[in-house]
């Protein structure tokens, strides 16, 4: 079944259009939830905008779907160390 928590695929129109998402919920009416690699708030989006792939990942293991969507983990942020003032 291709509309299943987990699934893979490429979104085809709006903002975030080209790039790979993950299905993390199945809504009603044809809309599901997903996490895209633009935009990691999860965001519902209707299915007739979604390319399904062969490919499903593990929706509770948040590594791998990074990892899937090609999504770099953030660095931690350095606060800035004091200068010399003149």
């Amino acid at each position: 079944m291709l509309l299943e928590p987990g699934r893979v695929c490429i979104k085809k129109y709006g903002r975030d259009a080209g790039s790979r998402a993950v299905v993390t919920k199945v809504l009603s009416d044809g809309f599901v939830n997903i996490v895209t690699s633009v935009r990691q708030k999860e965001r519902r989006c209707n299915t007739r905008h979604l390319e399904f792939l062969n490919e499903k990942v593990d929706v509770n293991d948040k590594g791998q779907i990074n990892k899937t969507l090609g999504v770099k983990p953030k660095e931690e942020h350095k606060p800035k160390q004091a200068g010399k003032k003149q």
